[in-house]
């Protein structure tokens, strides 16, 4: 029998926690099958009344009590060098020390990373970690990264991001043999920055079990060029803003066209059958809540902070899928390739160079 999977929650990150996160925790196991336990770190005077209004919630959590907490405008040196002991530093120490496969917050975004990175450390072969994102497309996701954790990236950042991003998105999505793309302005050779053709060269080089198809431009993201597009913190962030930003434009364009005139209105209740909730689910941002930090010792999986319940309840579906997944022993595998073949350059170039000099 499958053994029961523990997260560990930090019930007080958020704009609307605690309420978000106990009201998308009953969400979550509602019918799941799954057999699933939950940490919650937070003030157990708040969170005890709104557990015990879901019938059954109780039996599937364990409250461990804290009063301190992260403040969302905390910032990450700050964050660590103050938040032993918080709901955020709780959740993800209860990582480290076996108790629970992964952890969830909905709080500070740089201080969970930071947090994050000095309780679990980095995975041997990776320098700093990434946010991966999901972006819903016409055949279903595409996996972005980084969006938002590392604003200048070298190209060997970029080879690893392309490493942790195919092994996420296999895990998540389900896709064997997942395509990866490197963001550009085009997809000439000579297009690009020195960054990007850098690591373009150097993806071609490592001899990595991938299916590396070059440079995509930012209309393939969402046309789903490649299952995986790899780019800067700086740049996914923004691409995922904008994105964001339009797709609440387009919807409000929506509902303003089917409530413009009786007739319209008519419509509209029609298309509630079948059609506008298709359009609405597929445009609904809490469908895709939950970006996953790559590269970690362990599992963290970032909630959007002003997530409602439903969002809260995606991020928690998301980090059991994680958690279920083999996609960390993936990521160590193609890391030790990348580093058999760094290694095997530098030894060719010392030798050309022993040659030149003798």
């Amino acid at each position: 029998m499958t053994s029961p999977l523990v997260l560990s929650l930090d019930a007080m990150g958020g704009d609307h926690a605690p309420q978000a996160v106990v009201d998308g925790a009953a969400l979550f196991l509602k019918g799941r099958k799954r057999q699933v336990r939950l940490l919650l770190h937070g003030d157990e005077a708040q969170l005890k009344p709104l557990v015990d209004a879901h019938k059954g919630l109780s039996a599937l959590c364990e409250i461990r009590h804290t009063i301190s907490e992260v403040d969302m405008s905390a910032k990450p040196s700050e964050a660590v060098r103050r938040s032993r002991g918080s709901s955020m530093w709780n959740a993800v120490e209860a990582i480290r020390s076996g108790e629970a496969h992964v952890a969830v917050s909905a709080g500070n975004t740089g201080a969970l990373m930071a947090i994050s990175k000095v309780i679990l450390r980095m995975k041997k072969g990776v320098h700093r970690p990434a946010i991966a994102a999901s972006w819903p497309g016409p055949k279903g996701f595409t996996t972005v990264l980084d969006v938002g954790a590392n604003v200048e990236c070298p190209p060997a950042q970029l080879v690893e991001f392309a490493i942790m991003g195919e092994a996420f998105h296999r895990a998540l999505h389900s896709v064997e043999r997942p395509t990866v793309g490197l963001l550009n302005v085009g997809q000439e050779e000579l297009k690009g920055n020195g960054v990007v053709r850098d690591a373009d060269q150097l993806l071609r080089a490592a001899g990595l079990e991938m299916d590396y198809r070059g440079f995509v431009e930012g209309n393939d993201i969402s046309l789903g060029t490649t299952d995986v597009v790899v780019t800067d913190g700086f740049t996914g962030n923004v691409a995922l803003k904008t994105a964001e930003g339009t797709a609440r434009l387009v919807a409000g364009w929506v509902r303003e066209a089917l409530t413009s005139s009786v007739i319209a209105k008519a419509g509209a209740a029609l298309l509630q059958l079948g059609a506008l909730d298709q359009l609405r689910a597929k445009m609904d941002p809490n469908s895709v809540n939950g970006g996953v930090f790559l590269g970690l010792n362990g599992i963290v999986v970032k909630s959007h902070g002003g997530t409602d319940a439903a969002g809260f309840a995606t991020a928690l579906r998301i980090a059991l899928e994680m958690a279920d997944s083999a996609f960390l022993n993936e990521i160590e595998r193609n890391l030790s390739l990348l580093a058999a073949a760094q290694e095997e350059d530098s030894e060719t170039g010392q030798a050309a160079l022993q040659q030149e000099t003798a």
